[in-house]
């Protein structure tokens, strides 16, 4: 069994030079290949700021990419302080190797392990230690040099660059929830909108704006625009939104799920001076969202 263990958030493409290696190697062996994670991200048991603390991925997303990869089991194990604290090499005794029956291990140029926070080459040590077969990956970066890192592509969300960030994940960020009801608005203005609440509430939402989105509904793809912020038109508070309009479409959809995928960030949210005047950029933002390729 060749194992790789990490938490995978986002499964982006530094992840993915370290599953296709583990993969490739669990065939060449004539093994299984193994993910082992955990959930709640680390953060949001040990650390103070857990609450800013957004991910990319909810832990079913995570789940079906590492399999889309060719993994052939993933095992998730709850992260608690308890555990946190266990050293790089009683983990690997006990849990790769004791309860997983792992033989190899992959590590990431930025692996870390353990409560004693070891390091790639340290953990090299230790597990050759414990009889641990070694296979190291290196850092992955973008045609412009950036290394790819969940925290890089966490801020170019946040950003509202969701062509960086896609290009970091590998396929483009998507977010998954299901559809409530709104004051209807954007229907008396001629642009109804579906509002969804997040299925995973950590999940993180790209920076405010207006963006051009696939839609996927009713087992069927659409195109359309989401908006995400505070509708600082109609709305004095703080509470963001995602609001999407789907063109060309004009169905119930209340209770189900919506799937909306960025595709590019089209303006800036901001407040209009009439009801009339954001109708007016709502049509140009719809013409601006059809033009794109």
């Amino acid at each position: 069994m060749a194992v790789a263990t990490g938490f995978f958030d986002g499964v982006h493409l530094g992840h993915r030079l370290v599953l296709e290696r583990l993969v490739a190697a669990s065939r060449r062996r004539g093994e299984e290949s193994l993910v082992v994670t955990f959930w709640p991200h680390p953060r949001n048991v040990l650390q103070d700021d857990a609450r800013d603390l957004r991910l990319l991925t909810s832990l079913s997303e995570k789940k079906g990419l590492i399999k889309e990869l060719g993994v052939d089991r993933v095992e998730v194990l709850p992260f608690t302080r308890t555990f946190s604290r266990l050293s790089t090499r009683e983990y690997l005794e006990e849990y790769v190797k004791g309860r997983f029956g792992g033989e190899a291990i992959l590590i990431g140029y930025d692996n870390r392990i353990g409560g004693d926070l070891l390091g790639p080459d340290e953990i090299e040590r230790v597990a050759g230690e414990v009889g641990l077969e070694v296979i190291r990956t290196d850092s992955l970066g973008t045609p412009d040099g950036v290394v790819v890192s969940s925290t890089k592509i966490r801020e170019a969300l946040a950003s509202g660059d969701v062509v960086s960030a896609a290009g970091m994940l590998g396929y483009r960020y998507s977010l998954l929830g299901v559809v409530v009801a709104g004051n209807h608005l954007g229907r008396r203005i001629g642009f109804p909108t579906a509002n969804m609440r997040l299925y995973e509430p950590l999940k993180l939402l790209p920076g405010n704006g207006v963006y051009s989105v696939d839609v996927e509904s009713l087992g069927r793809h659409f195109k359309g625009m989401c908006n995400i912020g505070t509708r600082p038109t109609v709305n004095t508070g703080s509470d963001r939104t995602v609001e999407t309009h789907i063109f060309d479409f004009d169905e119930d959809i209340y209770g189900l799920d919506l799937k909306v995928t960025f595709r590019e960030k089209i303006r800036d949210e901001r407040r209009f001076g009439s009801l009339e005047a954001l109708k007016t950029q709502l049509e140009l933002d719809r013409q601006t969202c059809l033009s794109l390729p």
